[in-house]
């Protein structure tokens, strides 16, 4: 286990953003509720907690919206601090979680949280590798779409276990956030892959040229 609570956990809830473990993400920080959170993160154990905010957020966005009960610890692996009080950060997710009763609710909610572990598996298995050359296949595939595809590029490391090139594709990959959300959800690593590899195969592949006319050249 990569992380353990020691207490409740900030929170910071998005709408339609899901953060798997083992993927990074950029956050601007704006709002003073959450500046405060960050000032508190940094100054303890530097993680926070990603949530997705449910449907209707909008109505009190000011309040206290609700969010999905799962989500995912991350932990601030850089942060900049700009000259109008904001904060530029990088995060990395660190585990899945159930969220819990709210201990705070003011500046910003804390949760207690409940680790979500994964089943065991090995990275030898055929389902594994075939699901981790299938969701590289994929991001090959996808690769000439880029922002149509990708909220960003996904960058996967050479040797990553089939855990982190699922994070980092799906955490990437311009899907719905339920769609994501159910993937969060999944216990089994290689099925969690594989339900990934679906979504993605439902984006449509770049447009390709039709071929000349016969006899005539192509320049």
């Amino acid at each position: 286990m990569d992380w353990e609570p020691q207490g409740p956990v900030p929170v910071f809830p998005l709408p339609g953003v899901v953060l798997f473990p083992h993927a990074e993400m950029p956050l601007h920080i704006f709002e003073l509720r959450y500046r405060t959170l960050v000032r508190d993160a940094i100054s303890a154990e530097r993680v926070i907690a990603l949530a997705t905010l449910s449907a209707g957020w909008e109505q009190d966005y000011h309040g206290s919206p609700p969010f999905h009960e799962l989500g995912c610890v991350a932990r601030i692996e850089a942060v900049e601090w700009l000259p109008n009080d904001r904060y530029e950060l990088r995060v990395r997710g660190l585990m899945r979680v159930r969220f819990g009763r709210v201990r705070r609710e003011f500046p910003y909610r804390a949760c207690d949280v409940e680790p979500l572990v994964d089943a065991p598996y090995s990275e030898t298995d055929p389902l594994a590798e075939v699901a981790r050359e299938g969701l590289l296949s994929e991001r090959t595939r996808l690769a000439p779409l880029g922002t149509e595809a990708w909220l960003s590029p996904p960058t996967v490391a050479e040797g990553a276990s089939l855990a982190a090139v699922a994070g980092v594709i799906g955490t990437s990959a311009r899907v719905p956030a339920e769609d994501k959300l159910s993937l969060l959800a999944e216990d089994r690593v290689p099925e969690r892959a594989r339900q990934l590899r679906e979504l993605l195969r439902r984006v449509a592949a770049p447009a390709q040229a039709p071929p000349p006319p016969p006899g005539l050249s192509p320049n």
